[in-house]
């Protein structure tokens, strides 16, 4: 066994069906790519970020350009999984009910008596689509919320359930700002990761300029079910994790509060608010569902490390210096990876932060 697993405090490992089960979903998961291939061209980052992300039962925030098959990805993946997909175009004039539903008075025409009907919006479908959800103002953003959270909607005084598995996905125009509603802090912390969509690199640029200009159309094959997603979800959560991995996490997110005692004089400088509990709860959900996908029972440092980005980048907020000095979220947050290294001790961190800034 690893020794990151016996030299600390860990949960039970997994049992000898669960570890079949990390097989069948390793190989499935290749497959699922595979699938993924003949429509997608590259991104597979993007793509093992928002499986992670469905595998933990978490949201994800894309943000990208126009033209980077975002909607194209995301109902591909609804059909590769057999998941019922729905669109919302977020618009100034879209209303809360325009996304939830409605109660409609219907007459029974037997009986002459009227009664109240509910009629589903489209967030009742398992994989939903935000389009350019900043476009629309917050009381219609914020009707989200509890489908996110809770996965129901209430309508007057009825609670109705979602389908399941819930999955949201929200994109985001990072040019066009005129006329948009930035999400507030708290409402992005609902969403696990904010993942970037970059352009795609030359030999892939001359690859989908091929697929997409000739009379040819890709049918994907379905890999998994709703009911697989469900189980591997559950799966995921009995995935071990060492103590150690652990508060490497812990250390990683209280590295970001700029008004902790003890936070360093950088992040002071640079941030005005870190990121709370949430994220370590998505660093730990998201490093056991990424180490399932690459083959592994239990959860490693790297798996923490590598999802830091889009975890953290929403949930920190910047200010004027960092601004002014050409710091981003993601800049901060690899120099905060520099600093604080897996099994170090607080003296040691905090002498590595002072050797970084005194370069």
């Amino acid at each position: 066994m690893n020794d990151e697993l016996t030299n600390s405090e860990t949960s039970a490992p997994l049992a000898e069906s669960d570890i079949q089960a990390v097989g069948r979903l390793k190989d499935g998961y290749d497959k699922l790519r595979a699938e993924l291939g003949k429509v997608i061209v590259g991104q597979d980052d993007v793509v093992d970020q928002l499986f992670v992300a469905l595998l933990a039962n978490g949201h994800v925030i894309l943000e990208g350009v126009p033209g980077l098959a975002k909607t194209l990805m995301i109902s591909t993946l609804a059909q590769c999984l057999r998941l019922s997909f729905n669109r919302i175009q977020f618009t100034p004039d879209l209303m809360p009910s325009d996304i939830t539903g409605t109660d409609v008075i219907q007459e029974d025409k037997s009986t002459g008596q009227r009664a109240l009907k509910f009629i589903a919006g489209p967030i009742f479908a398992n994989i939903i689509l935000a389009d350019e959800i900043n476009r629309t103002p917050p009381k219609t953003q914020s009707a989200l919320l509890e489908a996110m959270q809770e996965r129901q909607v209430t309508v007057g005084t009825e609670r109705h359930k979602l389908a399941q598995p819930s999955f949201v996905l929200a994109t985001q125009n990072p040019i066009e700002q005129e006329g948009t509603y930035p999400l507030p802090e708290a409402q992005q912390d609902r969403f696990m990761f904010k993942v970037f969509v970059k352009y795609p690199t030359y030999e892939q640029e001359v690859e989908i300029i091929e697929r997409t200009t000739i009379d040819e159309q890709h049918e994907v094959e379905p890999v998994f079910g709703g009911e697989d997603i469900l189980q591997f979800q559950k799966l995921v959560r009995r995935v071990p994790i060492a103590r150690d991995v652990l508060r490497h996490a812990l250390d990683i997110v209280r590295a970001t509060r700029a008004r902790e005692d003890d936070s360093p004089e950088f992040i002071r400088k640079m941030l005005t608010w870190g990121a709370g509990p949430r994220a370590v709860q998505a660093l730990v959900l998201g490093g056991k569902a990424l180490a399932v996908i690459r083959g592994r029972h239990h959860v490693a440092a790297d798996d923490i490390r590598d999802l830091c980005g889009p975890v953290l980048r929403h949930r920190v907020v910047t200010n004027y210096s960092a601004e002014a000095e050409g710091y981003t979220p993601d800049r901060i947050i690899n120099e905060i990876l520099e600093a604080v290294l897996p099994n170090e001790t607080e003296v040691a961190r905090n002498e590595r932060f002072s050797k970084l800034l005194s370069a």
